[in-house]
């Protein structure tokens, strides 16, 4: 026998942008329902490295651009949230590193060392050297130039954690929800296995599960894109911490380094940037080999011999664009009674929230149903990190 509950607004997928919309809502009096089809954040949330980014990788062509504007303020809103006085309480999640950094091997950083002088980034980048530098490079090798940038790092499985105690009983988990389609063409429902959902609005914040989502509602617009990359995993017992990213001949980062515990007391550098994209076809086995080489020239001192290796795909969803290439902001549209987003990058979250709350104020859906009893309902459990399941 199936049970129908009521709710303000029922939100499908269960990843950060979801988590993080969820509990803002619920914070600001709505009641809702968000439906997990496998573990929370399971998808593209718990494959990100975890950086609050700040915008300034996108600013290394020597100049400020949109996407550097659009995500510029999002570091310090999320210190807010870390420190419990913004507008989640996040404290007690772990944060990885205070800071990210941006390194030359050699002289390639002098061509940017006047603009990241500049005003427009003063207090958002900053030199370091002598006994400032980051350990992995107090070697006498290291000949290049660091910077600190105005960005941090987080345990992005402790995030999801964290935003799960936030969601309360709103959580429910069933591994094929289907959308119901009214006649007029607006969403009737979500089916669950024993279970059906009817809300005010229905959010979908599915990530690249949006575009089945859209074709089981019968909805071709918006579009959505995919950019791959393939990630790199290192795993070693005495690898230094590093969070980075390399500076190379392109005006994207050579290579992104960020640093991850392991369950079994190890740590995983994490290998992102233009080697990620760049190994997107190419075999696991030649992307490593290349990575060996990449990260043999760039810290010679640090010995890799011991280490474990492997490689990850990774879809970034987003909605599309011309080229395909990336946009600048999180992204919502509405449609009929639902809103569909992409948030684009873990970072833009809380803008995602609010362009959610800005449209539903517009369309005057304010919170006017109490918060359906879930307690005999399942409930999804949050995803491992990928560091440790990929080494399994």
């Amino acid at each position: 026998m199936s049970t129908t509950l009521d709710t303000d607004i029922c939100i499908i997928g269960g990843g950060i942008a979801g988590l993080w919309l969820n509990a803002r809502l619920r914070k600001a009096g709505y009641s809702t329902l968000l439906v997990e089809r496998g573990a929370l954040g399971g998808g593209q949330s718990v494959k990100s490295q975890g950086i609050i980014h700040g915008g300034i990788k996108y600013a290394l062509g020597g100049k400020l651009n949109a996407a550097t504007e659009a995500i510029a303020d999002m570091p310090s809103r999320w210190r807010d949230c870390l420190a419990g006085t913004g507008e989640l309480d996040l404290s007690g999640v772990r944060v990885l590193s205070q800071h990210h950094y941006l390194w030359s091997p050699g002289s390639l950083i002098s061509n940017l060392a006047g603009f990241f002088a500049s005003k427009a980034l003063r207090g958002r980048v900053d030199q370091l050297k002598g006994k400032a530098l980051p350990t992995v490079f107090n070697d006498p090798g290291f000949k290049g130039k660091v910077y600190q940038l105005g960005e941090l790092v987080l345990d992005v499985p402790d995030v999801i954690r964290r935003l799960a105690e936030l969601a309360g009983d709103s959580l429910l988990s069933d591994n094929n929800p289907h959308i119901l389609r009214d006649d007029n063409g607006d969403i009737a429902g979500v089916q669950l296995a024993n279970t059906r959902i009817q809300a005010r609005r229905y959010v979908l914040t599915a990530g690249e599960g949006t575009e089945a989502l859209l074709q089981d509602w019968g909805v071709k617009e918006p579009a959505m894109q995919r950019r791959p990359l393939q990630m790199v995993l290192v795993k070693g017992t005495d690898l230094p911490p590093l969070y980075a990213h390399c500076l190379g001949a392109s005006p994207k980062p050579r290579l992104t380094v960020t640093t991850h515990p392991c369950e079994d007391g190890q740590w995983c550098w994490y290998l992102g940037g233009e080697l990620a994209e760049q190994g997107v076809n190419q075999a696991p086995d030649q992307l490593i080999e290349q990575a060996r080489r990449e990260l043999g020239e760039l810290l010679p001192w640090i010995d890799l011999s011991e280490c474990q290796w492997t490689t990850l795909p990774v879809n970034r969803a987003e909605p599309a664009q011309s080229g395909l290439v990336r946009p600048d902001n999180a992204y919502v549209q509405p449609v009929r009674n639902a809103l569909i987003s992409w948030p684009t990058k873990l970072a833009l979250a809380p803008n995602l929230s609010d362009l959610m709350i800005q449209e539903l104020q517009r369309q005057q859906v304010a919170p006017a149903l109490s918060q359906a009893t879930t307690a005999d309902l399942p409930r999804p459990r949050v995803a491992e990190p990928l560091w440790d399941v990929c080494f399994r």
